[in-house]
């Protein structure tokens, strides 16, 4: 295959970017878009050019590291899939394939396709996670908790963080984001006693750091590559609501 890719190219975050064109061919159906990138930076360096820098990491769909926009949509055309996912298969012969990093205000390009998500750790940081006593793990059984209950939860935890949900979003919102992350905690045992100082925090937090507000077009759900409901963006307003309600 032969494609023509129009890349993002930036210096640095206070720089001026802009689209740069590339041939590619010799390209594999069963090659990786990230592959197919590799290849290209290969030639890059054959010539004595700077490589395009994009973020990686597992390249198995579960870091969430690789995100980056195709051809206007996250990830790609393909649904339920990251970009590591993405198999050239998917592309034509002769096409012309456009990439972009993630665009947020919360989201700002460090260089060419790499992007800083620190936002979302300070969102984690704020309150995502739970406080345990040291010592010796406690039985297995002493908590009993139902399947259905583990199961939405462990649905919500499948969030990989790869801000999906952001760059969709006309508004730049996190909400899918931190929503996942509340209700995966709000719904265990485990995180319920925390779980109003929790939600405060992280909503407050995920303000802070400049992203939007939910629109409610659910495009978010629609290119998540986890397929992470919208419903958990309802738990977090009712979980937010109801801790509000109880600082008064």
């Amino acid at each position: 295959m032969k494609l023509y890719l129009k890349v993002w190219r930036q210096e640095h975050r206070d720089s001026k970017g802009g689209m740069i064109s590339y041939e590619v061919d010799g390209i594999s159906e069963h090659m990786s878009f990230l592959e197919m990138l590799d290849l290209l930076n290969e030639r890059l360096i054959q010539k004595g050019e700077r490589v395009i820098e994009f973020d990686h990491d597992c390249r198995e769909g579960i870091c969430g590291a690789c995100g980056m926009m195709i051809n206007g949509r996250a990830h790609g055309p393909l649904t339920g899939t990251t970009t590591c996912q993405l198999h050239m298969r998917s592309f034509n012969d002769g096409e012309t394939v456009y990439i972009e990093p993630f665009r947020a205000t919360a989201f700002p390009v460090l260089r060419d396709l790499k992007i800083d998500r620190s936002a979302f750790d300070h969102i984690i940081q704020s309150g995502g996670y739970i406080s345990a006593s040291t010592g010796q793990a406690p039985e297995s059984n002493s908590i009993p908790i139902a399947h259905e209950v583990t199961e939405a939860a462990f649905d919500a935890a499948a969030c990989i963080g790869c801000g999906a949900c952001v760059a969709t979003c006309k508004n730049s919102s996190a909400a899918l984001f931190t929503s996942a992350k509340i209700s995966h905690l709000v719904l265990l045992p485990q995180g319920k006693l925390e779980s109003a100082d929790r939600v405060v925090s992280m909503v407050n937090q995920m303000d802070t750091e400049g992203f939007g507000h939910c629109s409610n077009t659910e495009a978010c759900e629609v290119e998540c590559p986890q397929e992470i409901s919208v419903l958990h963006i309802g738990r977090m307003n009712y979980e937010y609501n109801k801790a509000l309600a109880l600082r008064k």
